[in-house]
């Protein structure tokens, strides 16, 4: 399946063929996204290699639009049912936009209204997208049942527990196992359990959060999400936040059902359990048997959330409490690894306010001036634009100017960047300046900042200054 099959499915849709498609990073999966778009119309176009997750996710989406749920409208499909096409709801995943709590581990006032907002939202996914969802279409199965939690716990104990070299017997281990499946399968609700509800899902947009990537989900309790998007290891949600965030979530959920909430968050705390040792089974299984180094670098936080749970004991699971006890102390799983990989910083400015400084104390970095390049800004109708809106993208590109004066761009800054990872250097600075700060630097700042994210394994930190944005991609 090639992009050919998007540009047909895009001129069958529209009435004429893309003039842009530009393909989109992977979630991790085999499916391909790509922004395609003419005339400053953009949609995104999927391929997919499952008939099954593809039917799975128009259906999904079908029904949930039909519930006035803010998910993209799936527009139209290919015939053999590989590929469609879908409505883009552009670039502001909340990941990035709370990227600053998520690295200092405070959050601002702001990231923390996106969060509650978001939490709020998933009782309606639960309930209106459960009502009437043919759950018949859900893949790779329709329910939350027992096989689901045995794969999940065998996942921890083998591809996890094992793989740390802790001794336990496996038989009493299993006994506590058995006990905690059947106090987690006690609920059989007509609720939709989203299966991978986290802020790289959510698209923020005019202010609201909407949803991507629930292809996975199923009927099954509520209290799995929840647990997913609080406790999720590398957010570093402070305790009080955590407890803000479950409150914006009952206040949403009253909606719904009556719900007391010491008995709520008694729940919930079994759903932090099981979701926390599925998380380390994924982590060990990429880590220590696909040595991806990132996720052995993200166990001494998930390890933190399993201290912190564990404060107060399970004691219907003695064995297990125990095992885990001992496992959340080991100190080579607690140290969080220094990431001595180039820091890039990216930076788009007006010269009217002065050139960025490097903080870093290392000096040196390019300082690209951009206006040899036409100027969208002298235009009354661009004004309320900025780098990022097709409408500039389009103005910019049109001639082809910028992308003459970027491929320039592009092979300076890669050839220091290669020679600053040989040497081990840790901070770059490359900036962009334009008139005003706001049209040519920032859609150059863009460019070269996924540019780079794309060909090397750096740290890279993109801020448009007097957009006063900032983001890690």
């Amino acid at each position: 399946m090639s992009q050919d099959s998007l540009k047909a499915l895009y001129e069958r849709f529209t009435g004429y063929l893309p003039d842009v498609v530009e393909e989109l990073p992977s979630s991790g999966s085999h499916r391909r996204y790509f922004r395609l778009g003419r005339s400053g119309k953009t949609l995104i176009g999927v391929i997919g290699t499952s008939l099954e997750e593809n039917r799975a996710f128009i259906t999904i989406s079908r029904h949930f639009r039909r519930k006035g749920l803010n998910v993209p409208m799936v527009l139209c499909e290919s015939e053999d049912g590989y590929s469609y096409l879908q409505e883009d709801l552009g670039n502001d995943i909340l990941f990035d936009m709370v990227s600053k709590g998520r690295e200092s581990g405070y959050y601002s006032e702001d990231e923390k209204a996106l969060l509650k907002r978001t939490v709020a939202e998933l009782p309606r996914i639960q309930f209106l997208g459960g009502d009437g969802l043919d759950w018949s279409v859900c893949f790779p199965q329709e329910a939350f049942d027992a096989r689901m939690v045995d794969f999940d716990l065998n996942y921890f104990k083998y591809c996890f527990l094992k793989a740390t070299g802790l001794e336990f017997n496996e038989v009493q281990l299993q006994d506590d196992f058995e006990k905690f499946k059947a106090d987690l399968l006690q609920e059989d609700e007509n609720t939709f359990l989203y299966r991978d509800f986290q802020a790289r899902n959510v698209m923020i947009r005019d202010g609201k959060p909407w949803f991507i990537d629930y292809q996975g989900g199923r009927r099954g309790p509520i209290y799995y999400d929840v647990a997913s998007f609080i406790w999720q290891a590398r957010s570093r949600f402070p305790e009080d936040l955590k407890q803000e965030l479950i409150d914006s979530y009952l206040e949403s959920l009253q909606q719904f059902r009556s719900v007391d909430a010491e008995s709520f968050r008694s729940r919930l705390r079994l759903f932090v359990l099981f979701r926390t040792l599925q998380v380390l089974g994924a982590y060990g299984f990429r880590g220590y048997f696909e040595k991806k180094p990132h996720f052995i670098a993200s166990v001494p936080y998930a390890l933190q959330n399993l201290r912190a749970l564990l404060q107060i004991p399970f004691d219907r699971y003695p064995y297990l409490n125990s095992v885990l006890q001992e496992l959340s102390v080991k100190p080579e799983l607690n140290v969080i690894q220094e990431d001595h990989r180039l820091e890039v910083q990216v930076y788009s400015f007006a010269y009217k306010k002065g050139i960025p400084a490097d903080t870093s104390g290392n000096g040196g970095g390019y300082v690209f001036d951009c206006r040899s390049i036409n100027n969208p800004g002298k235009y009354e109708y661009y004004r309320q634009f900025n780098g990022t809106d097709p409408e500039v993208i389009k103005f910019l590109e049109d001639d082809g100017e910028i992308n003459r004066f970027l491929e320039s761009v592009y092979a300076l800054v890669d050839a220091h960047v290669e020679r600053f990872i040989e040497r081990k250097f840790t901070h770059l600075q490359v900036s962009f300046g334009c008139t005003g700060g706001q049209h040519r630097s920032v859609y150059c700042a863009e460019h070269l900042a996924r540019h780079l994210a794309d060909k090397f394994n750096i740290k890279l930190k993109l801020t448009h200054r007097e957009m006063n944005i900032e983001k890690m991609l």
